[in-house]
């Protein structure tokens, strides 16, 4: 069967996110290892330009290795393997999750550039898991449970 236009689009912007998660994570592990150099030769305090590099390399690591998920996640999206349908589901289920936090502290803190946004998560989302769900979609992926 041929692969839906929909999960094409959902892999190419898991790629787009993989791009972007590299370079953030990159520019973590140059900022804050630079950065931690930097404090030092400024005289600052050892142990704090020590965490902050630490940190910076940790976060850095972190971004790097979620993108690396991304890219594994998005060929096997463009592959039609269902495990990676199935993550899929399950990982924007968990920001669909989120997101609900988010609109519900946007809303208590009646903060409205927030709650818009927080909204479009949770419409796209929702988009995500109803697509990912939807018969055809399963049928392409080769199954017809979950």
């Amino acid at each position: 069967m041929e692969r839906p236009t929909g999960v094409t689009v959902l892999a190419v912007l898991l790629m787009i996110f993989a791009a972007f998660a590299a370079i953030a994570g990159l520019a973590l592990l140059v900022l804050g290892l630079g950065g931690g150099a930097a404090l030092q030769m400024r005289g600052a305090n050892t142990g704090m330009s020590s965490m902050i590099a630490g940190m910076g390399a940790l976060g850095g690591v972190f971004l790097l290795a979620l993108a690396a998920a991304y890219v594994v996640l998005g060929v096997g999206l463009l592959k039609l393997l269902n495990w990676a349908r199935v993550v899929t589901l399950v990982l924007v289920g968990l920001g669909l999750l989120f997101a609900a936090i988010g609109l519900l502290t946007a809303v208590i803190h009646f903060r409205v550039a927030l709650l818009l946004w927080q909204l479009c998560v949770v419409a796209i989302d929702a988009w995500i898991i109803w697509y990912l769900l939807r018969p055809d979609v399963k049928q392409a992926f080769g199954t017809t449970s979950i």
